[in-house]
């Protein structure tokens, strides 16, 4: 175990978590909501350090991040547990994972090695992903200071449920931040995601972004009957082009049966393109869709003259038409990092 390096005391040796926004107050013995923390005599512990439950070195693309070194490996690495535990959770297996039993299959790796392995794999840098990485808050800032020393970039995959505190101990090393909207009124996150007030979510993203500088791209899963209202959409569509700005990706992505939602149908497609639309019509440059191999709404098109940039299929790029990061038809910018 390791110690939190986010708490504080009560009473009672009660201690309050500071690394998600359930801010848990547990007692002593007793664990919090996402069941990877756990009071021992009156000081707070991570039972997930180093516990990694799935490594692969994958495209960026399947994060998704569409606009932040396209074409660039990375190593991914997820743990156990989740403060959401969100009903049709793809991940179900390692996120609603019984911490006891499960945490007996994971490999310990050192941040040192987690480092050496992205080297030796020729990544771009380490994500983390598969389960909700802040709640590896102190496993995952040791590997970062290590990793931007070699030179590697760093990205979080999350649901963006974390407090100031705990982002702004990352900040300095984190450089992109793939974040999901669920949806944008209480009652949507209460029924997908456990939890009623999301403004605060809404707060870190801004922060991350203007803050700490980092690359910011936006998914939203659009789950029938849950998250699929119009207005709701729309209203999300204006904040994030008001707030965060017209050139912020967005991902619209299909829904996928899984776990306790197994029962729902796939999102229909023309629901996708109509969210699309809504998107693109609010005046942001870049929506995509996910979830649907061989859409042309997967591609990146210049957003001056129309020219295709890139073309994906399955999270692969089949063509690369941009100079640095210049459309080569008529020399418009294109917002986010690409090599040069």
């Amino acid at each position: 175990m390791q110690k939190a390096l986010l708490f504080k005391p009560i009473k009672d040796k009660v201690t309050q978590c500071q690394v998600c926004q359930r801010r848990c107050k547990i007692a002593p013995g007793k664990k919090g909501f996402c069941k990877t923390r756990k009071n021992m005599k009156g000081e707070l512990y991570s039972l997930t350090y180093g516990k990694v439950s799935s490594i692969r070195v994958s495209p960026i693309e399947i994060k998704p991040l569409f606009h932040f070194y396209p074409g660039s490996k990375w190593l991914s690495l997820g743990s156990l547990g989740c403060n959401f535990l969100c009903p049709g959770c793809q991940n179900w297996e390692i996120s609603h994972a019984d911490i006891d039993k499960e945490i007996a299959f994971t490999k310990y790796i050192s941040p040192e090695k987690a480092v050496q392995l992205a080297i030796k794999d020729n990544c771009k840098g380490i994500s983390w992903t598969y389960n909700e990485p802040t709640l590896w808050l102190e496993y995952t800032l040791d590997i970062a200071k290590i990793a931007k020393k070699q030179g590697l970039l760093t990205n979080y995959v999350t649901n963006g449920y974390i407090t100031p505190d705990a982002m702004n101990l990352l900040g300095p090393y984190l450089d992109a931040y793939r974040v999901d909207l669920k949806g944008f009124s209480p009652n949507t996150y209460k029924r997908i995601a456990n939890i009623s007030d999301f403004e605060e979510i809404l707060k870190i993203i801004k922060m991350a972004k203007y803050k700490w500088e980092m690359h910011i791209e936006i998914i939203t899963n659009i789950t029938p009957g849950l998250n699929d209202n119009e207005e709701e959409l729309n209203d999300m569509a204006q904040w994030i082009i008001n707030q965060l700005g017209s050139e912020t990706p967005w991902h619209i992505t299909r829904f996928i049966p899984h776990f306790k939602l197994s029962h729902l149908t796939y999102t229909p497609i023309s629901k996708l393109e109509k969210v699309r639309q809504i998107g693109m019509n609010k005046g942001l440059r870049y929506v995509y869709l996910g979830n649907v191999p061989g859409h042309s709404a997967e591609n990146t098109y210049c957003p001056r003259c129309g020219k295709l940039l890139i073309e994906r299929r399955n999270y692969q790029i089949i063509k690369y038409n941009l100079k640095g990061n210049k459309c080569k038809s008529c020399n418009q910018a294109i917002d986010g990092d690409f090599e040069q």
